[in-house]
């Protein structure tokens, strides 16, 4: 089970203070939301601060790119220190290019979907990601809540991959808490991005803590009594 953190929900005030949080709580990786005000209503920060904020930890930093023209920040982003970069599917035909341009930046693949968007449309590049990202809220805000109507997707993600014998992670991102992070895990989702739970907990290595030890049990009990389903 891979923690990350989610930077939305730190302190911008004091953004090298909470990455040395990050690397004392033992979170796995470091999510960075990237928001360009037109693909989602808000914005957030560019790649100088990821940049910025590299040297704190050793975090696998996991970008995410919420954004309208992800082609002109690929290469900014990946010397910034990303390791991982997300594009959408909802970028339609320009997915196949992105995907290829990123992998040929030396760097992981992910590929992100939102609530309305078919989990079908991500099908054709499951086999040329590491990352498929689930949102679990309406992207563009922190702090909303849960989508359970999204955990068919995360179940149907887990079927293929199953079937199809692929390794690709399967992330959540959205109204990640104890609770719903369990129930994820228990469909079949491996990574868990969460902001308001982990940063604004009194002590982060305790919660990360427990956020994993919950998701072990979930994912085991899952793996012992899931049937795959298939969603239309």
């Amino acid at each position: 089970m891979i923690i990350a953190p989610s930077l939305l929900a730190a302190n911008f005030g004091h953004f090298a203070m909470e990455a040395k949080r990050v690397q004392r709580s033992g979170a796995d990786w470091l999510h960075l939301d990237i928001m360009d005000g037109h693909f989602v209503e808000n914005i957030s920060f560019g790649p100088e601060v990821v940049q910025t904020v590299r040297p704190f930890t050793k975090a696998f930093f996991d970008v995410h790119l919420m954004c309208s023209r992800p082609e002109i920040l690929l290469e900014p982003f990946a010397h910034a220190g990303a390791e991982q970069l997300n594009i959408h599917v909802e970028l339609e035909d320009r997915v196949p290019d992105l995907l290829w341009k990123i992998r040929s930046l030396g760097k992981k693949v992910g590929l992100a979907i939102n609530p309305p968007t078919p989990l079908v449309l991500a099908q054709p590049y499951l086999d040329r990601i590491d990352t498929l990202l689930v949102m679990t809220v309406n992207p563009g805000f922190g702090g909303q809540e849960f989508i359970h109507e999204m955990l068919p997707k995360v179940q149907q993600a887990a079927a293929w991959k199953h079937e199809r014998g692929l390794n690709y992670h399967i992330t959540v991102d959205g109204g990640v808490n104890f609770q719903t992070a369990s129930e994820c895990a228990h469909a079949g989702a491996d990574v868990f991005v969460s902001g308001t739970t982990l940063f604004h907990a009194r002590n982060l290595r305790g919660a990360v803590a427990k956020m994993r030890k919950l998701t072990l049990q979930a994912a085991t009990d899952g793996a012992n009594g899931r049937k795959f389903q298939r969603t239309p």
